[in-house]
C-alpha cells in the first residue's frame, strides 16, 4: 500500500480541565490555532457557523490487533472499531463538528471541543446540512 503523508496546518489549545469523548456533547471551548501560511483560507469563517475539524490522535497508543474489537463506555457491547469513535485506530485520525465563536487573524475560537490541548489539526471543512425541504 501506498504511504499517505499528513503536515498538521496548526493546533488546537484548551484550557478544559476534563474532555467530553465527543463533540456532540461538548460545550468545552478552546481555540484552533493555525498557522500563518494558512491565513487566507480562513477568510470566510464567520461566528455563528459550524465548522468539521480533522485533527491527529497524537496521545493514542499504537494501533495493535487487540483494538479491532473495543468496548465503547455508552454502549457497553463489544463493538468492532470502525464503527466506534474510539481513539485507538489504524490510522488515529479524528473529525469534530465545532461552533465557531470567534475569528481572529489565524485563530479560531470554537465551541464543542472534544480534543487535548496541543492536538494537531491536519484540517478544517464547512459543515453543511442538508437541505431537506
Amino acid at each position: 500500500m501506498e504511504t499517505i503523508t499528513f503536515r498538521p496546518i496548526g493546533y488546537v489549545e484548551t484550557r478544559a480541565a476534563t474532555i467530553p469523548r465527543h463533540w456532540s456533547v461538548s460545550d468545552e471551548e478552546g481555540t484552533l490555532h493555525i498557522d500563518r501560511q494558512y491565513q487566507e483560507g480562513l477568510r470566510d469563517i464567520r461566528a455563528g457557523r459550524k465548522i468539521v475539524v480533522f485533527f491527529w490522535f497524537n496521545k493514542s497508543p499504537g494501533f495493535e490487533p487487540e483494538y479491532l474489537v473495543q468496548t465503547p463506555p455508552k454502549t457497553g457491547e463489544r463493538t468492532g472499531v470502525f464503527s466506534t469513535c474510539s481513539p485507538k485506530r489504524p490510522n488515529p485520525l479524528g473529525m469534530s463538528v465545532v461552533q465557531v465563536l470567534e475569528v481572529d487573524g489565524c485563530s479560531i475560537r470554537v465551541r464543542g471541543i472534544d480534543m487535548l490541548d496541543g492536538t494537531p489539526i491536519l484540517d478544517i471543512k464547512p459543515h453543511v446540512e442538508a437541505d431537506r425541504g
